[in-house]
């Protein structure tokens, strides 16, 4: 169904080329990035000290939320390397249509964080910020793309009269 968009939308390969080229795309992808990178060493350093500190059921939602924060994360990073291969000329726009590079829905209920050390929920605000932004570009690029317009048969009859008389 996907490509089937695409091809509906010419178009929408050249817009999703000039974001991939944007400095909108080049911010996130370095936040986000930065992001991974400051979560692993949070949670492979003070966070194993952290958690090793809470009560029982502070510690089961640490690891609930670290999990939730480590798959939010790598959903964001893989659909930043996508827009990256884009970007590269690796990957053509349209094949990064496919729906197996959209970005997923979040499963569950966060744990309440008053418990939680401010170092993961520092971590835990960010990323949601992050996926947020990430989720409206993915939706606006590449979900709403595939929505067909409506007929416009004022536009097309316009369209028919500027070919047929060579306009510009």
């Amino acid at each position: 169904m996907t490509e089937l968009n695409v091809a509906a939308a010419p178009w929408r390969a050249g817009v999703i080329q000039d974001f991939a080229r944007s400095e909108l795309f080049d911010r996130t992808f370095e936040e986000g990035m930065t992001l991974v990178e400051e979560t692993a060493a949070y949670l492979d350093g003070a966070g194993r000290h952290d958690s090793k500190i809470l009560s029982r059921n502070a510690a089961l939602a640490y690891a609930s939320e670290s999990m939730r924060l480590t798959t939010r994360l790598m959903q964001v990073a893989s659909w930043l390397l996508v827009q990256r291969a884009v970007k590269e000329g690796e990957m053509a726009a349209e094949a990064a249509c496919a729906d197996n590079y959209r970005l997923g829905l979040e499963a569950g209920e966060p744990a309440p964080v008053e418990d939680l050390p401010f170092g993961l929920v520092n971590l835990l605000q960010r990323s949601e910020r992050l996926y947020e932004r990430v989720r409206h570009l993915d939706k606006r690029m590449y979900v709403e793309a595939g929505e067909v317009e409506a007929p416009r048969p004022v536009q097309a009859h316009f369209d028919r009269l500027s070919a047929a008389f060579g306009a510009a």
